[in-house]
């Protein structure tokens, strides 16, 4: 299911050509049409497992529609999508993880989306270790978001708890010492 979830992850965030699928504005895609696609690149995955991909993904990556007809990824996209969230207010503290190697350009650039639409960040320092753990020695950045909000960033909350921005200014950023 592990592997299954790997493709669902990659149709719906970054590559819906990969299962013949075409995301809408929201990045919606209805399950049947997914269903298919994924027979047809190799991946069959049934009603069945795909509700239970997304009922036990540890991090919530995806989100079924409320009549239960479409699905997508909840954030984390590299393809133009517009998920319709709206500003939030943030927690006063938010945490991104990232490898050490990195640390030093993300103080003097701030953090920016890369191929991302937006920087993610996280709500606890654990969660955001084991984000940085995925590229090498992980550093977890703290990141005053009560600033940030306060000068007008805007932040969004994911339907998985994943906060968003558009970027992290290097002054909002504080490095462990």
């Amino acid at each position: 299911m592990k592997q299954q979830s790997k493709f669902l992850s990659l149709v719906l965030r970054h590559a819906p050509e990969k299962a013949g699928v075409t995301l809408d504005p929201q990045g919606w895609v209805p399950i049947d049409d997914l269903l298919a696609g994924c027979a047809k690149a190799g991946q069959k995955i049934d009603r069945a497992t795909l509700e239970q991909i997304v009922a036990t993904s540890d991090k919530k990556r995806f989100t079924l529609s409320n009549d239960g007809t479409r699905i997508r990824a909840a954030q984390g996209h590299s393809v133009a999508v517009e998920l319709g969230l709206i500003p939030a207010e943030p927690p006063a503290t938010l945490f991104h993880g990232t490898a050490a190697k990195s640390v030093a350009v993300i103080m003097a650039e701030g953090l920016k989306p890369g191929r991302r639409q937006q920087v993610h960040l996280s709500l606890d320092a654990d969660t955001a270790t084991n984000v940085g753990m995925r590229h090498g020695k992980p550093v977890v950045l703290t990141v005053d978001a009560f600033d940030m909000h306060q000068l007008g960033h805007q932040f969004f909350q994911a339907d998985n708890g994943v906060w968003l921005t558009d970027l992290v200014p290097p002054q909002f950023l504080t490095a462990p010492t």
